[in-house]
């Protein structure tokens, strides 16, 4: 069985692999509008100015504002205009500068706020963004109406929803209070809801998604997530695969079937996670996948390949060392792969697989001492299996310790149970050397 089911969700996160409308309604929302600002005199040259707005004249805009503001630095209403038409060219720093000063010359501002809150929110910038929109939620949104105001509250959930999950369903909750319930809020909702462990709800809020619109890839994909995190595998499997059957070039979906395939044994998963590593080359989550199903797939040498460009990247990361490690030993590379489990188990000392990797290889290489101190450093953390007891007699008949070495050849004959027929036929012939010689 595969363990990498939490990289699919890196993967998703790190690719960016919205689906295009949900992405085109994400873009929209954050898209400012023209907003008056509070009464007060207005210039005749801000109202041409807005009069072009409304035309999407940009440049017969900043034509009327420059002058204005360059006499008049101080107008928060010419400003916030300022700072939509270069928003609307995509002239973003110059927009953030003028919103921000906007909100200097009228802190009252909502429009100002939330329009400076939302391009930051773009940006990327998160914790710039926030109190600009949790200012906005705070104040008379005016001629703007509640749709508006509804919009910041969304805004500041989908900022709080990384933090403070509970935050941000408190925010939601405030925008249905100001405007209709959307499917990008169902979708908000069913996800703080997984995120709080919450899984019923957000099963539900997933599933009424889906009920009006079969085709929505992150209602799919979320639905699959709580799916694979129940192990209901042949559940999840079925709905990928038809709504990979409306999408089929979806990668986020086609990420999450080919984990439900691994966790199956499945052969199907390879091609799909080549498909996925030949779109993403870069990505280190999808790389990790690949590398592990090739391993379980008896490709020691292509999955090295892939682990070893890992490691060039993250060389003190031991559950990478492991898993390189072992696909050294499988291509018989057993010094290499000793020095790989002694990295690893030195970067992490609870690493159970490295001290198991570390034992095997020392027994290849001949390094007794090596192999019976992993044997015991593993003890700590898994209990014995046949292989185990097989070291630890080898290892102490090769140091001559006959009791000891009988001991353990007795305790691997009774758990093996017929398993290793070559190793038991050994350890039986062993028995009847030092028994004998008792």
């Amino acid at each position: 069985m595969l363990r990498f089911s939490i990289f699919v969700l890196l993967f998703l996160s790190a690719a960016g692999f919205a689906h295009s409308s949900a992405q085109e309604t994400e873009k929209q929302a954050l898209t400012p509008t023209p907003a008056a600002a509070a009464p007060q005199p207005v210039s005749e040259e801000v109202m041409a100015a807005e009069a072009a707005i409304v035309k999407s004249d940009w440049k017969a805009a900043e034509s009327k504002l420059g002058p204005w503001l360059a006499a008049h630095p101080g107008d928060a209403r010419a400003l916030f205009d300022a700072g939509y038409v270069a928003d609307a060219q995509n002239r973003l720093d110059d927009a953030v500068g003028l919103y921000r000063r906007a909100v200097e010359a009228n802190s009252l501002s909502f429009e100002a706020h939330v329009e400076l809150g939302l391009l930051l929110a773009r940006q990327g910038k998160p914790s710039e963004a926030r109190p600009e929109l949790a200012a906005a939620t705070q104040l008379d949104p005016g001629v703007a109406g509640p749709a508006a105001k509804a919009q910041a509250w969304r805004a500041l959930a989908k900022i709080d929803r990384t933090d403070d999950p509970t935050a941000a369903s408190e925010d939601l909750l405030e925008a249905l209070k100001l405007s209709p319930e959307s499917t990008d809020d169902t979708l908000l909702a069913a996800s703080l809801a997984d995120q709080a462990g919450q899984f019923e709800a957000a099963e539900a809020a997933y599933r009424r998604v889906l009920a009006k619109e079969p085709k929505s890839a992150p209602a799919n994909a979320g639905l699959a997530h709580l799916l694979i995190a129940r192990k209901q595998y042949p559940e999840a499997e079925t709905m990928l695969r038809a709504a990979l059957e409306q999408s089929p070039d979806d990668l986020a979906l086609t990420a999450q079937l080919a984990t439900v395939l691994a966790e199956q044994d499945k052969a199907e998963a390879l091609p799909l996670f080549q498909k996925l590593h030949s779109a993403y080359p870069d990505n280190t989550n999808v790389t990790r996948m690949l590398a592990e199903v090739l391993a379980d797939a008896g490709d020691a040498a292509g999955s090295d390949k892939l682990y070893t460009v890992l490691l060039a990247a993250t060389p003190e990361d031991a559950e990478l060392l492991v898993a390189h490690g072992q696909n050294l030993l499988h291509q018989l590379k057993y010094a290499e792969a000793l020095a790989a489990f002694d990295k690893a188990t030195r970067l992490d000392a609870a690493n159970a697989d490295g001290w198991s990797g570390l034992a095997f290889a020392a027994s290849k290489t001949g390094d007794t001492s090596v192999t019976l101190h992993a044997l015991t450093m593993r003890s700590k953390y898994l209990p014995e299996v046949p292989s185990t007891y097989f070291l630890w007699a080898t290892a102490y008949d090769t140091l001559l310790d006959k009791a000891a070495a009988a001991t353990y050849y007795h305790h691997f004959l009774e758990s093996s149970a017929g398993k290793f027929p070559n190793q038991e036929w050994q350890a039986r012939q062993r028995l009847l050397l030092l028994e004998n010689k008792k």
